[in-house]
């Protein structure tokens, strides 16, 4: 009997990759929030879905709320950490960076 393999084709999981490119290409170009947090929802179940990395791309949206973080959000330097206030929800997100 084969041993069942748990991840999806191959051809699926590119197809994956490519949705999720475009979604947050529209996320970029778009200016209505409300149409920004839906692309960036869709983007997120895609690759819980299919196991797909969002990699480098996650920190460019809240994880409570999914606004993105275009010029509008507030960004400070604090120990080694950049300090990024979400103007939606007010949550604040703190991410290390290399000196």
């Amino acid at each position: 009997m084969p041993e069942r393999s748990r991840s999806k084709p191959e051809w699926q999981v590119r197809i994956a990759k490519e949705r999720i490119d475009i979604l947050f290409g529209e996320v970029a170009r778009t200016k209505d929030t409300a149409l920004q947090r839906r692309y960036m929802k869709l983007a997120k179940k895609i690759g819980m879905r299919y196991n797909v990395r969002l990699g480098g791309r996650k920190k460019l949206f809240c994880r409570h709320c999914f606004y993105y973080f275009g010029a509008g959000a507030k960004r400070r330097l604090r120990n080694g950490k950049i300090v990024i206030a979400c103007p939606g929800c007010k949550h604040v997100t703190r991410q290390v960076y290399k000196n």
